[in-house]
């Protein structure tokens, strides 16, 4: 294997293929990213199993020689990020023995054999689904966070992917909260899958540009293709529950309010709380909105919401003030509308623009605590 490559060029392609390697996978060869040479482009894959990330590199290659190994991804992207020279000259010298050279800067770094890497099947096969990268970048930016880290239930640890009758539906739920995506789309695709968490957040972050991202979904993976990036994940096995039961569809309630000032309020009114226990109440009437919170040990914060709007009879409602957070910044807009139906009944949180009715829409749902104060 003998190649001289631009190094940003390079950089760029091993910095996206480096996030589906796990330093500690007990496979060897999987700590490493895998150079496959061939004789019109350099193929990088890396992968943790579950995850498989590969890029190929078309343009700015000379190639003086095919050829292939696995070099450790750690080693190999810092001495890449590091190297001041605008060309990198990488080649075998012996067995698995790797030059890496710039204009002033030479390393030898050990490789593994490229046999002993795993073969990934990035076959473009089973059912086909198109979808504008941004669009998808910003489904998954307004649910992914409301997934579950707990493996008892796998299910919830993942985001389902829902397609029938040209709607695009995606839902995450960790059983608390609950962040819904709904889009209209030109596909007649059909299918209803779990992905990872972990796999979606990656791709999330390696979307740049808006290009049509090509989704193929067979019974064990997911693959999506765009820009010479092929990324694959395995489905989380099991049927997603139905939740639809648990979003209410009349309320008795709403407060409409500017995000930037109730993200600030909450942020104000937890300084005095354990991250993991900061609850907070909302005291709402026609003349007052006020959020409050107290910890016996350190003690207690009231704020008053001025430009606040709420309609309804009065009504106190306790919650967790991180999941109204989440949900207002994955939201993105200037202002929001909270829907309640009761002070111990789950409540909406969704875009002050969003009109009812309409196919295309995102809303989270929080289930309110009770509190002793």
């Amino acid at each position: 294997m003998d190649f001289i490559v631009n190094r940003k060029l390079l950089l760029d392609a091993l910095s996206k293929v480096s996030r589906a390697v796990s330093p500690k996978n007990p496979i060897a060869a999987l700590n490493g990213i895998q150079f496959d040479l061939k004789s019109d482009c350099l193929i990088l894959t890396g992968s943790d199993s579950d995850m498989s990330i590969q890029v190929t590199i078309k343009d700015n290659i000379k190639i003086n020689q095919k050829g292939a190994v696995v070099l450790n991804s750690r080693y190999i992207l810092e001495i890449v990020r590091k190297m001041d020279s605008e060309d990198i000259h990488i080649s075998i010298l012996d067995g698995t023995l790797t030059r890496i050279e710039g204009d002033n800067s030479k390393f030898q770094l050990n490789g593994m054999s490229a046999f002993d890497y795993p073969r990934i099947d990035f076959s473009e096969e089973g059912e086909h689904y198109a979808i504008h990268a941004f669009l998808l970048k910003e489904a998954i930016e307004q649910t992914v966070f409301a997934t579950s880290d707990k493996e008892t239930s796998p299910a919830y640890t993942g985001v389902n992917f829902k397609a029938k009758d040209k709607i695009l539906e995606l839902t995450a739920t960790d059983t608390y909260r609950l962040a819904k995506k709904t889009m209209k789309t030109d596909s007649d695709a059909e299918f209803d899958i779990i992905i990872p968490k972990k796999s979606l957040n990656e791709l999330s972050h390696i979307i740049e540009k808006d290009e049509i991202i090509d989704v193929y979904i067979s019974d064990r993976k997911a693959l999506f293709v765009f820009d010479d990036i092929y990324i694959r994940s395995r489905l989380v096995e099991g049927i997603y529950p139905d939740i639809s039961r648990l979003i209410p569809q009349s309320f008795n309630h709403t407060l409409t309010v500017d995000s930037s000032k109730l993200l600030n309020t909450l942020s104000r009114a937890t300084l005095l709380l354990d991250e993991k226990e900061d609850y907070v109440t909302i005291n709402m009437d026609s003349d007052n909105v006020k959020v409050s919170s107290s910890s016996q040990a350190v003690g207690s914060v009231e704020e008053n919401i001025n430009s606040a709007f709420f309609k309804g009879e009065p009504l106190s409602i306790s919650f967790k003030a991180k999941y109204l957070s989440d949900a207002i910044r994955s939201l993105n807009t200037d202002k929001v509308i909270l829907l309640f139906v009761g002070n111990m009944r789950q409540f909406i949180i969704r875009s002050y623009d969003q009109k009812d009715n309409n196919i295309d829409y995102t809303m989270h749902l929080i289930l309110p605590v009770r509190t002793y104060n």
